[in-house]
């Protein structure tokens, strides 16, 4: 098992920026493939960005691509999203995922989620 819990959300303006932090816990061989993933009331969940340990590269979905970056820090078994030049658009729940593999972009690939964290933009 696995389990992750994320943190760092909250109410910003427009422009701003937010860092979201999911700490990771239990089995962490299980997480080769890890990602963010964002849902606004209403919607589907939708990809925001990924990260592969063992191809070492990210991924991110072309509305955010250029203001979010994701990464991971293993000696503190911590994934981030730092967020920039926040838009209203980007209001949701963000939730962390991880996963052995797969498609990246798709919610399916991902076998353990976290609760998901509150970011507000207003103007």
């Amino acid at each position: 098992q696995v389990q992750l819990v994320e943190s760092g959300g909250g109410l910003v303006q427009a422009g701003d920026s937010l860092r979201l932090s999911c700490v990771v816990s239990g089995r962490t061989s299980s997480t080769n493939t890890m990602g963010w993933f964002r849902q606004a009331p209403g919607k589907d969940r939708e990809f925001v960005a990924a990260f592969t340990w063992i191809r070492g590269r990210t991924y991110y979905a072309d509305s955010v691509k250029g203001r979010f970056t994701i990464s991971r820090d293993y000696a503190r078994d911590t994934l981030y999203l730092e967020m920039s030049s926040l838009r209203l658009e980007d209001t949701a729940a963000y939730f962390c995922a991880a996963g052995d593999g797969g498609v990246v972009t798709s919610p399916q690939t991902y076998t353990y989620w976290g609760q998901g964290t509150q970011v507000t933009v207003s103007s």
